[in-house]
C-alpha cells in the first residue's frame, strides 16, 4: 500500500464540491466530484505515479508503440491478473491509437492507480449521503473476484497488487457537498466469508468501507484467494439450489 489514507483523511474532511446542477444527488452524480478531489490529493503525494485507470492504458501503450497487436500490448503486462482486472477487451484493445485513445468507463476496476517499482494500488471511491440512509453500494462483481483469485493462484501471483476503497461521508449544505468525515479499507484484510454477494444485483459484493471487517492479517493472500473461492462457489450453490426448488419444480409438472 503506497497512499497514506490517514493522511488523505486530514486533507479531504471539511473540504467541499459543487452541487451537481442536474440529476439527484446519488450514486455518480453526487461521487464524481469527490473522485475527482481524491484524485487530485493522492496526485500530490505521488505525482508522477497517479493514473486514472484509461490512462494507464493510454501511458503503457503509448510508451510502446511497437506493441501493435492485441497479444503484444498483453504482453506489456507482467501479471495476467493485473491484465484481467485492467483489460479493456480484444475489441478495444485492438482498436486503440494514439488517435483513438481510452476513455473513462465506469465499469472500470479501479478509479485510480497508483504504480511504483512494478506494484500496484487500485483504488474504487465511494461517497456516502449521511443526510439519508441507503444500502450499501456495489463494490465489485463477485464472479470477477472469483476470477480474479484463480488466476492469482494459477499464476502464483500474489503480491503484485491491493485492491482498497476510500469512502467520502457528506452532507450536503446549500450548494456544496461536504465531507464530513473519510474511511478506507482493504478488500484482502476483510476475512473472505463476510463479503456480501447480493446475487439479485448483478452477483455484486456489497458494503460501506466504514464498517468492513478488517481482521484478516495473519495469513497469506493465496489463503485469502482459497478461502474467498471457497465462499463463492458455497453461496452460487445455495443460489443455484434456491432458484431449482422456487423457478424450476413448480412449473416441472406441466412439462409432459
Amino acid at each position: 500500500m503506497f497512499v497514506n489514507y490517514n493522511l488523505l483523511k486530514q486533507k479531504i474532511v471539511g473540504r467541499g464540491v459543487e452541487k451537481p446542477t442536474g440529476g439527484t444527488l446519488s450514486g455518480h452524480a453526487a461521487g464524481e466530484p469527490f473522485d475527482k478531489l481524491v484524485n487530485q490529493l493522492i496526485k500530490e503525494q505521488f505525482p508522477n505515479c497517479t493514473y486514472r485507470q484509461y490512462e494507464y492504458l493510454n501511458f503503457l501503450f503509448s510508451k510502446n508503440k511497437d506493441a501493435k497487436t492485441v497479444q503484444a500490448r498483453n504482453n506489456l503486462f507482467e501479471s495476467p491478473t493485473l491484465l484481467f482486472l485492467l483489460d479493456r477487451g480484444k475489441n478495444a484493445v485492438e482498436k486503440w491509437s494514439v488517435n483513438n485513445l481510452f476513455e473513462e468507463k465506469q465499469n472500470d476496476t479501479a478509479d485510480i492507480l497508483v504504480t511504483k517499482e512494478k506494484k500496484f494500488e487500485l483504488i474504487d471511491v465511494k461517497t456516502r449521503n449521511l443526510g439519508k440512509k441507503a444500502q450499501a453500494p456495489n463494490i465489485i462483481s463477485a464472479y470477477k473476484l472469483a476470477q480474479t483469485c484463480a488466476k492469482m493462484i494459477d499464476n502464483q501471483d500474489f503480491d503484485l497488487f491491493d485492491i482498497n476503497y476510500f469512502q467520502v461521508d457528506w452532507r450536503l449544505d446549500e450548494k456544496l457537498l461536504v465531507c464530513l468525515d473519510a474511511h478506507y479499507a482493504e478488500l484482502f484484510k476483510c476475512p473472505p466469508e463476510e463479503l456480501y454477494i447480493n446475487w439479485a444485483a448483478a452477483m455484486q459484493i456489497q458494503f460501506h468501507v466504514d464498517e468492513l471487517n478488517q481482521n484478516f492479517n495473519n495469513e497469506t493472500r493465496e489463503t485469502w484467494a482459497r478461502r474467498y473461492l471457497k465462499h463463492f462457489t458455497t453461496e452460487a450453490k445455495r443460489r443455484a439450489n434456491y432458484m431449482i426448488e422456487e423457478f424450476v419444480k413448480p412449473f416441472e409438472k406441466y412439462l409432459r
